[in-house]
């Protein structure tokens, strides 16, 4: 449960942090550095960056489990070939 808390905080950071380069982008003025910007995007990036390293340890782990059609039609096909002779 940990996990996904971290995940999903991640992912309100990342939108904000897209939010505000979004801000500073139409706020600014023609002759004014986009210095602001500049760091918003630099921060979601790395945000998205760590978010990825941090779910793909944890998936080898074990913490998170995938889940979903494929997941199944995994788990179908290694119940097939183990129960044929």
């Amino acid at each position: 449960m940990l996990i996904k808390s971290v995940v999903i905080i991640a992912f309100i950071l990342i939108v904000v942090s897209l939010g505000s380069a979004l801000f500073h982008l139409v706020k600014r003025n023609d002759n004014e550095p986009s210095h602001k910007t500049a760091k918003a995007l630099t921060f979601r990036i790395a945000l998205s960056v760590i978010l990825f390293i941090l779910i793909i340890l944890a998936y080898m782990t074990g913490l998170i489990k995938p889940e979903g059609i494929g997941a199944r039609m995994q788990h179908m096909r290694q119940q097939s070939s183990s129960q044929q002779p």
